[in-house]
């Protein structure tokens, strides 16, 4: 008997006892939880997501759409950024008025060669005001998971209110479960049993988000 048949044969034995009309579990299970903590407006939403943002070490900046060029040039020229990561689908507007270099996100990067790129722009799926969560899903203007795990600086644009959530269920709602999802709470880091905290572990070390609207 192979593996296969031995948990197969587990399986079927734990189930034997399971009538055969019993509801799936989509819907045996409850899902009458609160949607959200509180009743927030819309302003009160963001102004909640850019706290929760701060509190994890990130680094939030407000502009309009039409500041959002220069807001970005300046992160980048107090950075010293040379050069920027820019997904494919990224809109060409906004590092339009940065000197750095553009890297394009191709499949052929190396993580060597992904190191040595000073910062990275993306767009992001939806973000969650009370987590401080940033979800990227993949798409065009969020480029490979990759590129946002190597590079030491990440600029993540959130387009407000229209992707910004109060809460984990309704971030849930607007993906697609089937996309690479990355959930982001502030610049990467871990802590040692003695609690000191080490920045830049599995990700980038810095991570300024720019809220625009």
């Amino acid at each position: 008997m192979s593996s296969r048949e031995r948990i197969l044969g587990r399986v079927r034995r734990a189930l034997a006892d399971v009538p055969g009309d019993e509801p799936p579990y989509e819907e045996a299970i409850r899902r009458d939880y609160l949607r959200e903590h509180g009743d927030r407006g819309v302003e009160e939403t963001v102004d909640l997501l850019a706290e929760n943002l701060a509190d994890y070490r990130a680094i939030v900046h407000r502009c309009t759409p039409d500041d959002l060029a220069a807001t970005i040039a300046g992160m980048l020229a107090a950075r010293g950024a040379r050069t920027v990561l820019v997904p494919p689908g990224l809109d060409p507007g906004w590092p339009a008025a940065t000197d750095a270099q553009r890297v394009p996100d191709t499949a052929e990067s190396t993580p060597h060669e992904l190191d040595r790129v000073d910062s990275v722009i993306t767009a992001c799926a939806v973000a969650v005001a009370e987590t401080g969560t940033i979800v990227l899903d993949g798409s065009p203007d969020q480029g490979r998971r990759r590129i946002t795990l190597v590079p030491d600086h990440h600029i993540c644009v959130v387009r407000v209110p229209d992707q910004v959530v109060s809460s984990v269920p309704q971030a849930m709602e607007r993906l697609d479960p089937a996309r690479p999802l990355t959930w982001i709470s502030g610049p990467s880091a871990t802590s040692d049993i003695e609690l000191d905290r080490v920045e830049g572990v599995h990700g980038p070390r810095t991570l300024e988000v720019i809220l625009v609207g």
